[in-house]
């Protein structure tokens, strides 16, 4: 069952913590690893990690279309699209998969419900269970559910809220989620915390907006509340 699944990274430039990132992958599995990297000065991936399978495109692609091009381009029955901040401190594919298999078609480390009564404008972790809404730290993915419901939006640049969309996106097309403890660690963001500001929040913004105009009132597509 193992070899069904595929760990996805999307590259930054943030080299050093990457390399941390993936020894601590390579520590608790032997899972096969996709690195994507595009723009400039990333190609240094190919490398330093020649061990991998690094994909690199000239051209710089945001965070919606790099997510469809890992789930347009594996072949594994499943994908985890993961952040480089996730540091694994034991096997976390072993529990995922079992739960994939269960008959999820999402399955993740961090996420939560809708919160209805904020009209729709944040989430709330309630822990281990079905929900709305699954994160990006890491993020297993039914691969061709997931083309299925039309994979990430490619206007999504930046990942913050991407994610969100992501799940609401599962979920109208039937999807179940599922939010499951795992013996992960999360180091610096630096999607988050080394970005410029400005940027962060307007493109944060952006994508808010449109889960927004597409699914708010949209309560048939949400889990049952707890």
């Amino acid at each position: 069952m193992a070899g069904s699944i595929r760990i996805c990274l999307i590259a930054d430039t943030f080299i050093e913590d990457f390399s941390k990132c993936i020894s601590s992958i390579r520590s608790h599995c032997d899972s096969p690893i996709s690195i994507f990297a595009s723009g400039k000065g990333l190609s240094s991936y190919q490398e330093r990690f020649e061990q991998e399978t690094v994909i690199y495109q000239k051209n710089k692609l945001g965070w919606g279309h790099s997510v469809n091009y890992l789930l347009n381009n594996s072949s594994e029955k499943y994908l985890v699209i993961m952040d480089s901040s996730t540091i694994f401190t034991s096997d976390a594919i072993s529990p995922t998969l079992e739960k994939l298999e269960q008959g999820y078609q999402a399955v993740g480390w961090r996420g939560g419900l809708v919160n209805i009564e904020d009209q729709w404008r944040s989430i709330d972790d309630k822990g281990v269970g079905e929900v709305d809404v699954l994160f990006s730290y890491f993020l297993a993915l039914d691969r061709q559910f997931a083309i299925s419901a039309g994979g990430a939006n490619p206007s999504a640049t930046y990942y913050r809220n991407a994610d969100i969309e992501l799940s609401l996106a599962l979920r109208a097309a039937g999807a179940k989620l599922y939010q499951i403890d795992l013996d992960l660690r999360q180091e610096r963001h630096h999607g988050y915390h080394d970005v410029d500001p400005d940027f962060r929040e307007k493109k944060s913004k952006e994508n808010y907006n449109r889960i927004l105009e597409k699914y708010r009132g949209r309560s048939d597509i949400l889990s049952a509340r707890r």
